[in-house]
């Protein structure tokens, strides 16, 4: 037996409270009679008057209504089993560990910023499977398709610039993982979301883009950085910058987002480009855009339901409440006296 509304228990101080002053007004009428002399004969001249029924009447409304907060708590006792039917899309999140991604212009860097972006999607999908990719010069599937949220939050939280050995920055590594990690035989229902400074150092990442299209893939880009540039920063292993990151002719590396190359790639799938904020008003039109996709019907999943049971204390409640009706306050005139 369990309640799935037990916060509505708390009507039972109000209705405790009812009960104090329901049997306060009836001992304060028995008081009043005494100023008048003794109860015995002051109810001999008054024998129409039962401070009894008095009290009856009130104990069957209190019950019912206590009842009643039985139904409004949602009385349920036994179980059974019942196919939860699932919609959605299939959306892999790919992210850019590659070191360009430790740049400091988005606060508390690049990378971290991309990951809390990707922990509010996780938050605010509802039905859809979810897949996420790390990439740099190669790309390496950190969670496979899943709707299991929890796991792919874990697995997120453990990605890093060190997830993926090959450094540098390969999108087209990145879409070709992709690819091949989403149902082969279906021609929609699918969508990459790349998060990266778009710096890659492959040429071919527009024409994987079209191959990806005919295969039903949508991709979305979000940009993570900005056009100006930022240099790169070398921490040590405890985490403290000890320099800047520099070129074979000892120049500090300077990263910058290359809009461009993101926009191309997601006009090329039909997608979006969007460039990321502070206060991450791209992920709402990104999750507008995903939730007026086409969706398919996902495998659905057994799960255990218990029986409502609410209309029985409805229908006691009902009943107490037919039976104080039926229950006279006073006595009938040729009723026997009876002492309060």
């Amino acid at each position: 037996m369990r309640f799935a509304e037990p916060t509505n228990f708390m009507i039972l101080i109000g209705i405790a409270l009812l009960a104090i002053f329901a049997f306060w007004v009836v001992a304060r009428k028995k008081a009043l009679l005494q100023r008048f002399g003794d109860i015995p004969l002051v109810m001999k001249n008054a024998p129409y008057i039962s401070f009894a029924r008095q009290r009856t009447k009130a104990i069957l409304l209190i019950v019912a209504l206590v009842f009643v907060t039985l139904a409004l708590a949602r009385l349920q006792f036994g179980t059974h089993m019942e196919r939860v039917k699932r919609q959605g899309i299939d959306l892999i999140v790919a992210v850019d560990v590659s070191t360009s991604m430790l740049a400091r212009d988005m606060q508390p860097n690049r990378l971290e910023r991309a990951k809390q972006q990707v922990r509010t999607i996780i938050d605010r999908l509802q039905g859809d499977r979810i897949g996420l990719l790390a990439f740099a010069g190669e790309a390496f599937v950190q969670c496979p398709l899943t709707v299991d949220y929890p796991a792919a939050q874990m697995l997120l939280s453990a990605m890093n610039d060190k997830s993926v050995s090959i450094q540098g920055t390969s999108i087209a590594e990145a879409i070709k993982t992709a690819v091949k990690s989403f149902d082969q035989k279906e021609r929609k229902y699918k969508v990459l979301l790349l998060l990266t400074d778009g710096e890659t150092h492959d040429k071919t990442a527009l024409d994987v883009a079209e191959e990806a299209r005919e295969m039903g893939i949508r991709i979305y880009t979000v940009g993570i950085g900005s056009p100006a540039g930022e240099p790169i920063p070398i921490v040590d292993r405890t985490g403290k910058q000890v320099g800047f990151k520099k070129d074979e002719n000892g120049e500090v590396v300077v990263s910058r987002l290359d809009e461009q190359t993101l926009q191309k790639i997601s006009l090329a799938t039909g997608g979006k480009y969007y460039l990321a904020t502070p206060g991450e008003m791209e992920l709402d039109k990104i999750l507008d855009e995903i939730d007026s996709l086409e969706k398919k019907e996902l495998e659905g999943s057994l799960v255990t339901r218990y029986d409502d049971r609410f209309q029985w204390p409805l229908l006691i409640a009902l009943l107490l409440i037919v039976a104080e009706f039926f229950v006279p306050e006073r006595k009938r005139p040729n009723g026997s006296v009876q002492h309060a």
